[in-house]
């Protein structure tokens, strides 16, 4: 009996010391894994941060305090980014009972053929505003964005672009142009890390009802289930949205909002390398700053809230003498000064530009005006990895800006490629440009002299030949003997580019060729050089 539970022991002993070693083992597994997992997302980090087309920027949600930036002010494609603003606008709506979460949202032809990722509904099909709110946060629907912009834009989705600068100006997004309401790809449709942490933010405080859509995970639609592109939702303690976006021009774009602890950020990142690094280098921003955050403030908002933007009328910009237009410049200065403008608070200060400031120049041009206006100084940051220090003129200085005029800048032809490896949390949408023929020789000089028809403004010369030549092969013979040039001229800082033809030997050739580009859907003007 004796060597029988001698027996018995050892084996229990040796039982015993097999489980121990297997539970060390899986242990040991697990941590392999995870360090693994911190060394990936430290290089794909750092990888980012070194991407050239990188823009980065943490914003305390509670006290505006800018944690951290880097080219948070350079202006870059928002892609699906967009969406927030289209978003914004359809909860303004309702909060305001012009729609309601029932209100069917009718898809034109327009709409339907917009490019994926899309919901796929037909010329003539109807959704709910909720399925249209659900589409944009989720799979970032094309067609969705475009059919609530129609409709909130009475019809119009190029009056409602208009409608969604407007509100952007008036947030205090003072560099952002929209022309579109789903982000595909445009080259007059700008914005900054900036500006998008300041919409972010704006959502947040202004729609705190409407605000929880942005953390849907699923989206049952029809006989799909649509599962969202925001990885870190879920994956990420804290983070509760907010939109991710894409295009081949923009980069992998990423807006997230994180509440914990009673502290709150809003980080951006733009240009990325790859959905993976994007990730990454989002996760490395939250660990590195919510820590840094407050848990104090957050009494009052941070972002004044605007007053709806009023419907915008296009009309055609008359050819004036300069002194008249001197004249109406002066009344509408008179206007701008006088009207009131809601309050920003002073933490705000901190977050941007100031909310009444110079609008870029990186937009169609019409008629020049001076406006008068002060900024004011932002805080400098004690953080180390700030590389460029935040733009803070005190004095009272005067600028002159262009007014924008209703304009829809030519796109460039979509183009499709699968998603990187098996990857379906981006807009699979990319840029395609035609190399420019022989003839189109850019200038950066003035050009030529005479009566010009100008196209658009674009950020690099590349892209406003590409505008011309576009627009030269939608023109016909009114283009013939036209001689496409580009004008750069410095805005803000930034080098733009005027995207002209020229040539035209009086008045009428230049206004008849611009009837001509607007029959083919492309906006422009005529004027003497």
């Amino acid at each position: 009996m004796q060597a029988k539970s001698g027996i018995v022991s050892r084996s229990v002993s040796s039982v015993s010391s097999s489980r121990s070693g297997s539970f060390f083992a899986r242990l040991l597994a697990i941590l392999s894994v995870a360090v693994t997992i911190v060394m990936v997302d430290s290089v794909n980090a750092e990888a980012e941060a070194a991407n050239p087309k990188y823009a980065g920027i943490v914003v305390d949600a509670k006290t505006g305090n800018v944690l951290y930036s880097e080219n948070a002010d350079r202006l870059q494609y928002p892609a699906s980014l967009t969406k927030m603003m289209t978003l914004y606008m359809a909860f303004e709506a309702l909060e305001q009972g012009r729609i309601r979460l029932d209100t069917p949202v009718p898809f034109s032809a327009h709409a339907a053929a917009q490019a994926p990722t899309k919901l796929g509904v037909r010329a003539g099909g109807t959704i709910t505003v909720e399925q249209g709110i659900l589409g944009l946060v989720t799979l970032s629907a094309n067609d969705a964005a475009t059919a609530l912009g129609e409709m909130l834009g009475g019809g119009s989705e190029d009056r409602f672009a208009q409608m969604m600068t407007a509100k952007a100006h008036a947030l205090g997004m003072t560099r952002t142009t929209y022309r579109n309401a789903n982000g595909l790809p445009n080259t007059a449709q700008m914005t900054t890390a900036r500006d998008q942490a300041r919409l972010g933010i704006a959502l947040r405080q202004h729609f705190p009802q409407y605000y929880g859509y942005f953390s849907t995970r699923t989206f049952k639609f029809g006989s799909r289930t649509i599962r969202s592109h925001n990885r870190l939702v879920g994956s990420v303690r804290g983070v509760d949205g907010i939109k991710t976006g894409y295009t081949r021009a923009a980069g992998f774009n990423l807006v997230s909002s994180v509440q914990v602890d009673g502290k709150s950020i809003v980080g951006v990142v733009m240009g990325g390398a790859s959905t993976p690094a994007r990730d990454a280098q989002m996760r490395n921003l939250i660990a590195s700053y919510l820590p840094k955050a407050s848990s104090r403030g957050g009494s009052s908002a941070l972002i004044a809230q605007a007053a709806p933007a009023p419907d915008i009328i296009e009309t055609p910009a008359p050819v004036q003498p300069k002194k008249a237009q001197q004249q109406v410049a002066q009344q509408q200065v008179a206007k701008t000064i006088t009207a009131a403008q809601p309050p920003v608070s002073a933490a705000a200060a901190d977050l941007s530009l100031p909310h009444k400031g110079p609008l870029p120049d990186a937009r169609y041009q019409v008629a020049e005006t001076e406006v008068a206006y002060a900024e004011t100084a932002a805080r400098k940051s004690d953080n180390p990895l700030v590389a460029q220090p935040m733009p803070a003129p005190t004095k009272v200085k005067t600028m002159t800006f262009k007014q924008q005029a209703s304009v829809a800048v030519p796109t460039p032809a979509p183009a499709y490629m699968p998603p990187e490896q098996g990857d379906t949390s981006v807009d699979a949408v990319t840029t395609a440009s035609t190399t420019p023929s022989p003839t189109l020789a850019a200038s950066t000089s003035n050009g030529p002299t005479g009566w010009v028809v100008q196209v658009g403004v674009s950020p690099s010369r590349q892209m406003a030949m590409d505008l011309l030549e576009s627009a030269r092969s939608k023109g016909g013979k009114a283009l013939a003997s036209a001689k496409p040039f580009a004008v750069a001229y410095v805005a803000g800082g930034d080098q733009l580019y005027r995207a002209r033809f020229g040539g035209f030997d009086d008045q009428r050739d230049a206004v008849n060729a611009c009837k001509a580009l607007k029959k083919a859907g492309i906006k422009c003007w005529a004027a003497a050089q």
